[in-house]
C-alpha cells in the first residue's frame, strides 16, 4: 500500500471522527428538551435519539452531502491536505465549545474549515461563490423559520386545547413529545450525516486514480464522480454519528434545555416539531444548516409565546456571538493546518 493511499485512508478516518465528534457535540440538541422535560432520562434519551439519526439513511436523500462535495469549494483544488485541514478546523473548534459548553453549530464549523482551507490553498477564488448563497441565507433563516413554527404552534395549539384540563393535557404531550423528539433526531441524521459524506466524496473523487485498478476492499473506495454517495459512505456517517449521539454531550444539555427557558412537555414537543420540520426542508432543498441554530430559535419561540421575559436573552445572546464567531474561527483554525500539512509534505 502506497503512503498516498494510505494518506487519504487516515483522512478518511478522520472524517468519520469528525462526525462521531458532530454526534457527540449536537447530541445536546436532540436531547435536551426531552430529557429537561423529564418524559425521558439522560440514558435513555441519548439512545433514542442516535437511533433515529441512524434511521434517517433510509428516509432521505443525499442532496446535502452533494453539495458539500462539489458545491462550495472548486474541486479542482480539492486534495487530501485540503480536506484534513478543513476537518482539524472543524473538530478543534468543537471540542473548543464543546468544554465551554456553548451549542454552537458542527455544520458551519466545517463549512468555515472548508473555507479556510480553500483559500490558504489558492485564494477567494477556490471559492464556489453561488454555492455559499443558501447555506450563508439559512444562517438567519433557519433560527427564524424555527422560532416562527415554534411559536405559532404554541399559540395555535394553546388556544385550541384552552378549554382542556392541565392534568391530562400534560400526560398527553409527554407521550407525544416522545414523537417529536424522533421527528428532530431524524432531522438531524439526516442533515449533519450528509456533510461528512460530502467530504469523504470529495476526497475520493479527488484520488481517484489511485483506486481505480485497485482489487478487493480498496477497490470500493474509487469514486469516478460527486454525484453519486456509496452505500458505505451513508452507512458509515450514520453509523458513526449515532453512535457519537449515543455518548452525548452533557454540557451543552444544561445550556439548551434548562438556561434559555423553562420548558413543559408541551413546549418541548413545539420546540422539537418545529426545529425537526425546518432541518428537514432544508434538507431536502440540498442546505447545510446548523441544527443547533435551529432548534434554539424553536426554543426561544416557545419561550416567547408564553412572555417575551421567559427568555433568558442574556444566554441567548452569548450563543448568537458563538455562532458569530464559529466560521470564522473554524476557517482560521483550517487555514494554518493546511499550511503546516503542505509544508510537513513538501518537506
Amino acid at each position: 500500500m502506497s503512503h498516498e493511499i494510505l494518506y487519504v485512508l487516515i483522512i478518511v478516518a478522520v472524517a468519520l471522527a469528525f462526525d462521531f465528534i458532530n454526534g457527540f457535540h449536537d447530541s445536546a440538541n436532540s436531547i435536551a428538551t426531552v430529557v429537561s422535560t423529564r418524559v425521558l432520562s439522560p440514558g435513555v434519551a441519548v439512545i433514542w435519539a442516535a437511533f433515529f439519526n441512524f434511521m434517517a439513511a433510509f428516509v432521505v436523500g443525499t442532496a446535502v452531502a452533494k453539495t458539500i462535495g462539489k458545491g462550495l469549494i472548486d474541486p479542482h483544488v480539492v486534495d487530501p491536505s485540503l480536506v484534513f485541514g478543513a476537518l482539524l478546523g472543524a473538530i478543534i473548534w468543537d471540542l473548543i465549545t464543546w468544554y465551554l459548553g456553548l451549542p454552537t453549530s458542527s455544520s458551519h464549523a466545517l463549512m468555515g474549515g472548508l473555507a479556510g482551507a480553500a483559500i490558504a490553498k489558492a485564494g477567494f477564488g477556490a471559492l464556489i461563490l453561488g454555492g455559499w448563497v443558501l447555506p450563508i441565507v439559512f444562517i438567519v433563516l433557519s433560527p427564524l423559520l424555527g422560532m416562527a413554527i415554534a411559536l405559532g404552534l404554541t399559540v395555535g395549539l394553546s388556544w385550541l386545547l384552552r378549554n382542556f384540563r392541565p392534568g391530562p393535557l400534560d400526560k398527553a404531550f409527554r407521550r407525544l413529545q416522545l414523537v417529536s423528539a424522533g421527528l428532530y433526531s431524524l432531522s438531524h441524521g439526516a442533515n449533519d450525516a450528509q456533510k461528512t459524506m460530502g467530504i469523504i466524496v470529495g476526497l475520493l473523487v479527488s484520488r481517484n486514480q489511485l483506486f481505480v485498478h485497485q482489487s478487493g476492499w480498496l477497490g470500493f473506495l474509487y469514486v469516478p464522480t460527486a454525484d453519486h454517495i456509496p452505500l458505505w459512505v451513508e452507512m458509515g456517517a450514520y453509523t458513526a454519528i449515532a453512535c457519537g449521539t449515543a455518548l452525548g454531550g452533557w454540557r451543552i444539555v444544561k445550556t439548551m434545555g434548562t438556561r434559555i427557558t423553562k420548558l413543559r412537555p408541551f413546549g418541548g414537543f413545539c420546540a422539537e416539531t418545529a426545529g425537526g420540520i425546518t432541518v428537514l426542508i432544508a434538507s431536502r432543498l440540498g442546505v447545510p444548516v446548523s441544527t443547533t441554530h435551529t432548534i434554539t430559535g424553536a426554543i426561544v419561540g416557545v419561550g416567547a409565546a408564553q412572555r417575551v421575559s421567559a427568555v433568558r436573552w442574556g444566554v441567548a445572546t452569548r450563543i448568537v456571538w458563538a455562532w458569530l464567531l464559529t466560521m470564522p474561527m473554524s476557517a482560521a483554525i483550517a487555514a494554518l493546518a493546511y499550511l503546516l500539512l503542505s509544508k510537513r509534505i513538501a518537506l
